[in-house]
């Protein structure tokens, strides 16, 4: 499914917040929390190039740890409370607002990986031969 330029992201965004497969939009695209399937059981759609790695956490500590840290350093600094204030403020706010957003963030990444046909570089060669293989499967499945 090709997608117009001004589509990518909203389908991108959807599919990623929702952890629906990015080829149908239908299927779901994770079996447990951060683990993603091994196929859509929709579509077919084969996860193996999905390649996430670190990036989940990564986006989540610069997006949400960054600023939070800020913040418990002006709570710190402008009222001085008591340790139990933090412990009942400051880390469960950083441990759930950084564990929370990893699976639509995976999610996100993933579906960006298959919208825009991510893939390391010299590895072309590798993935034709993949997806060849993948619809010689398929074909005979058929016969």
């Amino acid at each position: 499914m090709e997608l117009p330029p001004e589509r990518k992201l909203s389908w991108i965004l959807k599919c990623g917040w929702k952890g629906l497969c990015p080829r149908c939009g239908k299927g779901a695209m994770f079996r447990k929390w951060l683990k993603i399937s091994d196929q859509c059981e929709v579509c077919g759609l084969d996860y193996r190039f999905a390649s996430p790695d670190d990036g989940p956490a990564f986006f989540s500590l610069c997006i949400i740890a960054f600023p939070l840290t800020f913040f418990v350093v002006w709570l710190e600094f402008t009222f001085a409370p008591p340790y139990w204030v933090h412990l009942l403020t400051s880390f469960p706010l950083l441990a759930f607002g950084c564990v929370l957003p990893l699976q639509p963030i995976k999610g996100w990444l993933v579906a960006s990986q298959y919208v825009n046909k991510a893939q390391e570089a010299g590895t072309s060669k590798l993935w034709n031969d993949l997806h060849e293989r993948e619809k010689k499967r398929r074909d005979e499945e058929r016969i």
